[in-house]
């Protein structure tokens, strides 16, 4: 009886007591390097980094190993990508959408303007053609994807001064996290910026900024941004559910035994769902500690939605021109978000629109 077979066969208990060790255990030990495009401070995206390499350690009775690095330690936080090609790094955990000056294409991956939610992103990856098409990309990089877990809706941002109408746009200096999203505010008149978060409080400080968006309540809070811009604005349009992804090397990941690929693939499920649950348990603590504080929180105007909304269909079509691939993938995209849209105006739309109402 082979290996396999005397696992199904027996279970876990018998293989041990018959002096077998699971296969994983037999593997000649894996030592990887992770390099992550945040800095530690952000405890729910980096911790995702840090929860996949616990993982990893544990399922393989650690015989296999993943170093996580900060941004900046091995590369700066938007090198992650070149690191991943000529294999100075098996993995890295980003926002694809930081990588839209190689192609455009990368945004899909993470966030679009007035794209899918957090679980709309999640069914559309694993079970739409999300996943499929986005590594058919992804390929020409030396890049696989899995998921490292979702912001869910984001914030609109911090701004120094109020935002009372379109025009107030015109010449603002704002710090955007990539995509296509720079682009949509650049045709309402933002001076579109981008650059690690580690350097915006400063940017912030001096006037050099004058908005931000990064997260939500819980990052934000702790990168201190309402002590120099304290105007927060929701909702984030551009990134209705911000997806993170590990970006794995193609050839480090076909090098790895099939168990230990198996364990790759269940710690960033693991990493991915922890990261989205910690998201949705901290932040409405954050805010009513932000409002607490003074932050002045305000809802986009309708009108303010309505440009953003023509200006990123501008955009759309202007990449669609351009790359076939582009067109595939945003036409896919939407045909599966028109489907949950309409299943959600019967299921969690209504039923929290109900709950928003009542007294609890």
């Amino acid at each position: 009886m082979d290996r396999r077979s005397l696992i199904k066969h027996a279970g876990i208990a018998g293989v041990l007591a018959a002096g077998v060790a699971p296969a994983a255990h037999a593997q000649t030990a894996v030592r990887w390097r992770l390099a992550s495009s945040f800095p530690k401070s952000l405890d729910t995206i980096f911790g995702s980094a840090e929860t996949f390499a616990k993982t990893v350690k544990a399922l393989s009775g650690g015989k296999f190993e993943v170093s996580v690095h900060a941004a900046g330690e091995l590369m700066p936080a938007f090198g992650v990508v070149d690191g991943l090609q000529n294999g100075t790094v098996e993995m890295a955990q980003t926002a694809s959408y930081y990588f839209t000056g190689k192609d455009s294409i990368f945004a899909f991956g993470c966030a679009v303007p007035f794209g899918l939610t957090a679980r709309q992103m999640d069914a559309w990856m694993e079970h739409g053609n999300g996943r499929k098409l986005m590594d058919e990309f992804y390929a020409q990089y030396n890049i696989k994807s899995r998921s490292a877990g979702n912001t869910g809706t984001q914030m609109g941002g911090w701004y120094r001064k109020e935002i009372k109408t379109v025009a107030d746009l015109k010449g603002l200096k704002m710090r955007l996290g990539g995509g296509l999203f720079g682009e949509a505010m650049q045709k309402l008149g933002v001076v579109a910026q981008n650059m690690p978060v580690g350097e915006v409080y400063q940017a912030l400080e001096k006037g050099t900024l004058d908005a931000v968006e990064f997260v939500g309540p819980y990052d934000d809070q702790k990168l201190g941004f309402n002590k120099v811009a304290p105007y927060y604005y929701y909702p984030g349009w551009w990134e209705g559910g911000a997806e993170l992804e590990f970006f794995i090397n193609t050839k480090a990941y076909a090098a790895l035994t099939p168990e230990f690929q198996a364990i790759v693939d269940a710690a960033t499920t693991v990493a991915a769902r922890d990261m989205t649950a910690k998201y949705d348990a901290l932040n409405p603590i954050a805010l009513k500690k932000l409002v607490g504080d003074k932050t002045k929180l305000k809802a986009f105007p309708k009108d303010f939605m309505d440009a953003g909304y023509k200006a990123s269909m501008e955009v759309f079509a202007e990449h669609e021109a351009k790359s076939p691939m582009f067109k595939k993938i945003h036409q896919d995209m939407r045909a599966f978000q028109r489907d949950q849209l309409l299943w959600e105006r019967f299921s969690e739309f209504r039923y929290n629109s109900y709950m928003t109402g009542v007294k609890l």
